[in-house]
């Protein structure tokens, strides 16, 4: 294993980075060799990318693996060769492994099946309804970590779609930055028990964040 970057990765073409980013960068197609510059760039990407899937994605509309790859490509495809593809390196953060690479296809599919066939689309007039499923669909798919970068971003516009399925404004995630983050990972873990309840917790209190924004 190599350490790089945000995770300890094997060294295959996607753990590559730019020359002179001291390991920070991963290879682009824009030959971006600042972490800020990056970070910059697709967070750009990401706001304009997210335009298009509320265009794309209707209120009706059942999730896909499929689509979430498409999701992926349509933000990164000018930045990164790899993306829209499931990584095909093992990754972890700290000492919290995710799926193991060659299980991604497999685990994605079930993830459909089980998880994004039952709980999109998102029309449930309950609140505390919509936060379960939110927490669901999010623990899942950043425990499967099907991309090699990226994971949470997509999960984040995943959720914000689904919330929009359900008629609430675009979520306010701002109140997982600082301390918070720390209770957030802690929410994701708890799910490798199928226990979703911190998550909901956390979904519940940036739904009446952002409901009291708008």
């Amino acid at each position: 294993m190599k350490k790089g970057g945000r995770y300890d990765v094997s060294e295959l073409i996607e753990a590559r980075f730019e020359s002179g980013s001291r390991g920070r960068v991963l290879r682009n197609r824009l030959g971006i060799n600042r972490i800020r510059e990056m970070n910059r760039v697709e967070t750009v990407a990401l706001q304009s990318a997210t335009d298009g899937f509320f265009r794309r994605f209707d209120e009706e509309h059942c999730f896909t693996a499929d689509d979430i790859r498409d999701m992926h490509r349509i933000w990164l495809g000018e930045i990164y060769q790899w993306a829209g593809e499931y990584r095909s390196v093992n990754v972890s953060k700290g000492v919290f492994m995710f799926a193991v690479a060659a299980r991604i296809p497999a685990s994605m599919l079930e993830f459909q099946r089980s998880v994004l066939a039952r709980r999109t689309p998102c029309r449930s007039p309950d609140r505390q309804e919509v936060a379960t499923a939110l927490a669901e669909v999010h623990v899942e798919l950043l425990l499967i970590h099907p991309f090699r970068e990226g994971n949470g971003r997509i999960a984040r516009a995943l959720a914000t779609l689904m919330a929009a399925q359900a008629g609430l404004p675009q979520l306010d995630f701002s109140l997982l930055a600082g301390r918070r983050r720390n209770e957030y990972f802690a929410a994701v873990q708890a799910g490798m028990d199928r226990n979703y309840r911190p998550m909901a917790a956390i979904f519940a209190q940036l739904i009446e964040k952002s409901l009291g924004a708008s």
